[in-house]
């Protein structure tokens, strides 16, 4: 025993004086550590100051029992709990016994709350014992932030976020995810807590060491009521087709800002949700869409003018072993070259690239290059999808790589590369490159401005311009897009449709499509450019570019006229209508002819009759059905009338 006594106290001895220093250094460490405080991120707001996304802080009230003095404990706990029986809603004994027994059993960390509002966080700090601090009044704040999308899932995908895994992996996608580390983010602040048992840690002080530094605000060129507008409209026409997924991009076609853009896929369940950023991301073969780009490449080599006549055949035509069909059934025999695009002749298309670059590909590969559709836009949104124009050499080239092409195959593009490229017809050749964001502020102060990227200052000749505006008009009028046209609006554009994922072994049991369209409105002076691609919509419902995506087109293009109000100037009140003249002296001469006696108004506007016939001291009843031109009138003319006598007038 005495052996073993003097080992106890060499191995102490050698402890403290030793290795004491390391001891004392590690429960040193695992009592206190330096926690970061997160910093707020920057808010991301619309192109009007609405906000898209914001941080709001979140706060865990809880109190120390032990480490105020029994005077000042006993002279604040019966009102504490008054306030927090008023705020929490329970009786003030309840929480009096509470404490008091988190008190006797040396508790250092009882929840008050948890999860309140920065307002409700001031207020409890102005609670009795608690507004004392954290030494004397025990209190503890534990503070963490939360992002919030006050539109909620609208556009959340395109606005974005920064999210880390338990391994620390970073997935940042859209706006947020783009601009987050340089600016949003900002720089996280430090305080010194210590460990109080249970897993539980307590500021040592009220104040931070290091205070944290908000992120930068981030202003988008994103309309709230266009991406309103535009989600909505995509999400109806996915709903009823029971397609797979789809987007849709809004852009100001002077500027190339992004106004809006949706991205919706469908879940198990059959709801649709912002899963992946398709519009930037997916790049896929866009069909017809492309054919716009076919022509005008033939028009800018003047291989072909737009009068000359191309034979479409039967509706087939062979093309290196391979057949080529057009939709239509039967075909539509020779037509100009401005018609082939119109009603989008696959045959059409395929024999004007075929017949005038066969023997010379490149030189249309060349003219393709030359609008930069080999490469990606450079968009800030981080996941863009690369391009695929095939050339000569390529493995996948081929004879028939040419005349594919021509009709939108065997190459690939994003949504809102194609958007571009129609964007730049839309804005008189210059194609603009798409913006996401306008500036970045701290209040009003402006950090960084992003001014309009020009990619190419001209793609084709005025000539060509007029030339294909015309026809991308006229597919709307009296082409494949018809049934969209309306009198009181105009709009031009190109329908598309692609078959999918055909290489599949069971594509003709279940074929897929890829519905489109693209175009610009209004037509005569355009301010907006917009896609819409909708992937493997129901077959039993539709397919074709101009029935699943093209009336999605349209809502979004007379919705943003109707809720955005346009102002007009007018030169000069001073305007001569001829035919407004003589319906006006009519008018005057009968007043004037007529003063008892029944005048003959049939064929006059009904609201000129009734303001003609009030002024006869005769009640007038007007039955309207129509446009508003009297047809019958109840009392014959030169019928003296009496005095507040009723006349009845049929108009239509």
């Amino acid at each position: 025993m005495f052996v073993f006594g003097v080992a106890v106290v060499f191995k102490l001895l050698s402890i403290q004086l030793v290795q004491g220093d390391k001891y004392r250094a590690l429960a040193e460490k695992r009592a206190v550590k330096n926690v970061v405080i997160p910093a707020n991120r920057g808010n991301v707001y619309a192109d009007d100051g609405s906000l898209l996304a914001t941080s709001v802080p979140k706060y865990n009230i809880a109190i120390d029992a032990v480490t105020s003095s029994t005077k000042i404990f006993e002279a604040n706990i019966k009102s504490l709990c008054d306030s927090l029986a008023n705020y929490l809603g329970k009786p003030s004994a309840y929480y009096q016994k509470a404490i008091r027994k988190a008190r006797a059993n040396g508790n250092q960390y009882y929840l008050l709350v948890r999860d309140i509002n920065y307002t409700d966080y001031l207020r409890f700090r102005s609670f009795p014992l608690l507004k004392l601090g954290a030494n004397k009044g025990g209190l503890i704040v534990n503070q963490q932030t939360k992002r919030e999308f006050p539109m909620g899932e609208i556009a959340q995908r395109s606005i974005g976020y920064e999210r880390f895994d338990e391994d620390g992996h970073v997935t940042r996608a859209g706006i947020d995810g783009a601009f987050g580390v340089k600016y949003l983010r900002g720089t996280d602040g430090r305080r010194w807590k210590q460990k109080i048992g249970k897993g539980e840690w307590k500021p040592i002080t009220d104040f931070n060491q290091v205070e944290p530094k908000d992120g930068y605000d981030v202003y988008t060129t994103i309309n709230v009521n266009i991406q309103d507008i535009a989600h909505h409209s995509l999400l109806g026409q996915l709903q009823f087709y029971e397609a797979e997924h789809g987007c849709v991009v809004v852009m100001d076609v002077k500027t190339g800002e992004v106004k809006a853009i949706s991205n919706l896929a469908k879940t198990s369940q059959g709801n649709y949700y912002e899963k992946r950023n398709y519009a930037v991301w997916e790049s896929h073969e866009p069909g017809s869409t492309f054919k716009v780009m076919a022509l005008m490449a033939a028009l800018e080599d003047k291989v072909v003018d737009t009068a000359a006549v191309v034979d479409t055949k039967k509706g087939v035509k062979r093309f290196y072993g391979r057949n080529i069909f057009d939709s239509h059934h039967g075909g539509y025999g020779k037509i100009s070259v401005a018609r082939a695009l119109e009603v989008s002749s696959n045959i059409g298309l395929a024999t004007i690239i075929d017949e005038n670059y066969s023997k010379e590909p490149e030189k249309f590969i060349k003219r393709i290059k030359s609008w930069n559709l080999h490469k990606s836009l450079g968009v800030s949104i981080m996941g863009e999808g690369e391009p695929d124009v095939p050339e000569p050499g390529d493995k996948k080239w081929s004879k028939n790589a040419l005349p594919s092409m021509a009709y939108g195959y065997n190459l690939s593009l994003t949504p809102l590369q194609t958007l571009t490229f129609y964007n730049a017809i839309a804005n008189n050749g210059e194609m603009v490159k798409p913006r996401f964001i306008k500036a970045v502020k701290e209040f009003d102060k402006e950090i960084e401005v992003f001014d309009k990227e020009i990619i190419n200052g001209k793609i084709c000749s005025d000539k060509t311009l007029s030339e294909i505006k015309e026809i991308l008009k006229n597919v709307v009028e009296r082409g494949t897009g018809s049934r969209l046209y309306s009198p009181d609006f105009s709009m031009a554009g190109k329908t598309g449709t692609a078959q999918t994922e055909y290489w599949m072994e069971d594509w003709k049991e279940n074929k897929r499509y890829v519905s489109s369209f693209a175009g610009y409105f209004p037509a005569e002076d355009p301010k907006y450019s917009c896609i819409v691609v909708i992937h493997k919509p129901s077959i039993k419902k539709g397919y074709y570019g101009a029935d699943v995506s093209g009336p999605v087109f349209k809502r979004i293009a007379q919705k943003i006229f109707t809720d955005t109000p346009i102002i007009d100037e007018v030169q000069s009140l001073e305007v001569k209508n001829a035919l407004t003249e003589k319906e006006h002296d009519n008018f005057y001469q009968t007043a004037n002819m007529y003063k008892t006696i029944m005048p003959n108004v049939v064929g006059m506007p009904a609201m000129d009759a009734l303001a003609l016939l009030e002024n006869m001291d005769v009640k007038v009843k007007v039955k309207l059905d129509g446009a508003g031109v009297v047809k019958k009138q109840s009392i014959d003319k030169d019928t003296k009338l009496k005095f507040n006598q009723l006349v009845v007038l049929k108009a239509s």
